[in-house]
């Protein structure tokens, strides 16, 4: 074959260290928007994105042409070197070093994306490590409590 077709549908999630709840509102929707203008540039399409106090959730498509380590590097990198410039109280902000990565397949693009956009409603009752939790059993991932947070 000739070309090399491919779609892996991501849903990342990552959150800031030590889930500092410092994504504050004003802040959130430009995140998404430049975290979503760095993906594009990785040649990895935004589906859906969304920021919540101390954490973001992604569905991209994954380039096919660059790893899924080193797009999370440099989305992580980028936003981070951009929320630095938002002002005094975000001059010590850092990511969190690891992140989860769950694949979706086509069907569950819906699901995810409905997912994505009610965060604020799923935060009223379930914090950020709660849910992270149920993404890792979910998905059958096994991990060590202790390894887990920065």
């Amino acid at each position: 074959m000739p070309q090399s077709l491919a779609k892996n549908l991501v849903h990342l999630v990552f959150s800031t260290k030590n889930r500092e709840p410092v994504l504050t509102e004003p802040v959130r929707e430009p995140l998404c928007l430049y975290a979503s203008a760095a993906l594009r540039d990785l040649d990895s399409h935004v589906i859906a994105i969304n920021a919540w106090h101390n954490h973001v959730h992604i569905l991209f498509a994954l380039s096919k042409n660059r790893s899924l380590a080193q797009i999370v590097m440099e989305v992580k990198r980028a936003t981070s070197k951009w929320i630095k410039t938002q002002g005094k109280q975000f001059a010590k902000f850092h990511w969190q070093s690891g992140y989860g990565a769950f694949s979706i397949g086509q069907s569950g693009v819906d699901e995810v994306k409905t997912y994505i956009a009610n965060q604020a409603e799923h935060h009223r009752v379930k914090t950020f490590e709660e849910e992270f939790r149920s993404f890792l059993k979910r998905y059958q991932i096994e991990f060590d409590e202790r390894y887990i947070w920065d």
